[in-house]
């Protein structure tokens, strides 16, 4: 794997020793990676048990085998008191109740020996760096998914280091930098911290007995020992990591960010429909397997975790959204003469504006129903006279035909001839049908009736002088609305989408 050292370099570096990383010493440090890992989400057994992943995207959190399993998990975890010393005053608010996952796939290679790095193709630079940054967010009501994936060179402020690529963050000052950058730029809170490193994700896929990929054009990548025809795929830990990281695509680290989103989609799916989740015994050694290369922030504790897998037991594949930050400029040249990505920023606010509001981004959730649009074609009336006046039922029978009402008998004389006011008199929730015809009616009153169903009655009083029909607005076919390109907004997919075949 090819390094690049971007940005300044120094002594320190952040590091994580096994189950509790240490903040770095005024670290400035180079950063590279081309690893990548998918990112957090959740899941749910068939039985009614949920599984909630967050490895490299989504290692199993919580099942629902028992309690003393989703503690015994829960206690497997590295933690690491992500949020200290982060000034509440400058860090967004959270208005919904929706939550949001920080999930941060990190290249620590210092605990490889030499062998395994060859493995892995993954070199042997010193030190750590957030190669792969994900946003996860879970809604207010728990029953849907986004998950936002954020390329590593994007350029941005890091507070206090200035302009950087986004990576260089972590290198700088570790998971709360990594935070408060991320929250500085996208005006996101960030309330729960997910790291996995390169061997986690290589052993959750084993566990899995690997997941399926396919690609629309074939891969030869000899930096990650990748060389893979188009088509489906049935890969290991290993060939998921490589198919992960590489950038030998035309888009670069866009496409990259898209594998990454299939391989989460495929681990999900295969968790899902494999044995896994209903043997005890496979599911503890997959668990035990994946959760020490994991770590959390403090607050996702025991109770935490079992509170978020009965809160989201019911959601499935289609409930999870992916996209990526929208770009503008590919090639941007930084001021020290390497190159970054420039995000396009007006729809990249427009997309986290809809996370933090926890508005779908896919637009395919339901707008709230809109008051139904009557017509004269749906309604049956039935006309009275009043007044004693000869001629006006009949008159007004022909005008509510011409209207378009449909007329069910032939006007008729009232009970009495001394209304004084005309009527719409209509059955129990019918109210907006009488209103819809009373306006037609000026001066006219509505009555409800409860002997009537869903016909209305017209009892024409003394104050009646006219009938107003409803304006027929000429049918116009309208040009349908241009769909939005690339440029106007991000693309989105589904998990289930992402799933070969």
């Amino acid at each position: 794997m090819s390094d690049d050292n971007a940005g300044r370099h120094g002594q320190g570096e952040f590091r994580r020793d096994r189950s509790e990383p240490v903040a770095p010493e005024n670290a400035r440090s180079p950063r590279s990676g081309r690893f990548t890992v998918p990112s957090a989400s959740a899941r749910r057994r068939r039985s009614g048990l949920l599984v909630m992943s967050a490895l490299s995207v989504l290692v199993l959190l919580a099942s629902g085998t028992s309690w003393a399993i989703t503690g015994w998990m829960s206690s497997s975890l590295n933690r690491f008191d992500v949020f200290a010393g982060l000034d509440e005053e400058d860090r967004p608010e959270n208005e919904t109740g929706g939550l949001t996952f920080l999930v941060i796939g990190s290249d620590n290679r210092d605990e490889m020996n030499r062998e395994d790095q060859n493995a892995l193709s993954v070199g042997s630079t010193p030190g750590q760096r957030s190669d792969t940054i994900m946003l996860v967010r879970l809604n207010h009501d728990r029953d849907r998914i986004t998950v936002v994936g954020i390329p590593r060179d994007l350029w941005v402020e890091v507070p206090g280091q200035g302009e950087d690529k986004i990576n260089a963050a972590y290198a700088y000052g570790g998971p709360q930098l990594t935070v408060r950058t991320v929250e500085s730029v996208t005006g996101v809170r960030i309330d729960h911290y997910v790291e996995v490193d390169f061997s986690g994700f290589v052993d959750v896929v084993d566990a899995l007995d690997g997941i399926e990929v396919c690609l629309p054009e074939p891969i030869q990548d000899p930096k990650a020992h990748l060389d893979m025809a188009a088509g489906t795929h049935e890969v290991d830990g290993t060939e998921a990591l490589a198919f992960a990281r590489t950038r030998a695509t035309a888009r670069g680290d866009l496409d990259r960010i898209d594998r990454q989103q299939q391989v989460l989609s495929a681990m999900l799916d295969k968790a899902m429909s494999s044995e896994t989740l209903s043997d005890p015994s496979r599911l503890t050694a997959f668990l035990d397997t994946s959760l020490s290369s994991v770590t959390v922030d403090e607050g996702l504790d025991t109770g935490t975790i079992n509170q978020l897998a009965y809160q989201m037991r019911d959601m499935d594949l289609g409930s999870v959204a992916f996209t990526q930050v929208p770009i503008a400029d590919m090639e941007h040249w930084t001021p020290r003469g390497d190159v970054a990505l420039l995000w396009d920023e007006p729809a990249a606010r427009d997309l986290f504006a809809d996370i933090q509001a926890d508005r779908p981004i896919t637009g395919e959730e339901p707008e709230p129903e809109a008051e139904e649009e009557l017509s004269p074609e749906e309604l049956r009336v039935r006309v009275f006279n009043g007044t004693g006046t000869p001629g006006l039922g009949a008159q007004l029978d022909g005008q509510l035909s011409g209207a378009g009402f449909e007329v069910t008998d032939p006007a008729d004389n009232w009970s009495t001839r001394t209304v004084a006011r005309s009527q719409v008199r209509f059955g129990p929730g019918n109210e907006a049908a009488a209103q819809y015809l009373s306006g037609m009616i000026p001066e006219s009153e509505t009555v409800e009736d409860d002997t009537l169903d869903d016909d209305l009655q017209v009892v024409i009083g003394f104050n009646f002088t006219t009938f107003d029909p409803p304006e027929r607005e000429a049918e116009e076919t309208e040009a349908p609305e241009p769909a939005e390109t690339a440029a106007d907004a991000p693309a989105t997919s589904t998990a289930q989408d992402n799933i070969c075949g």
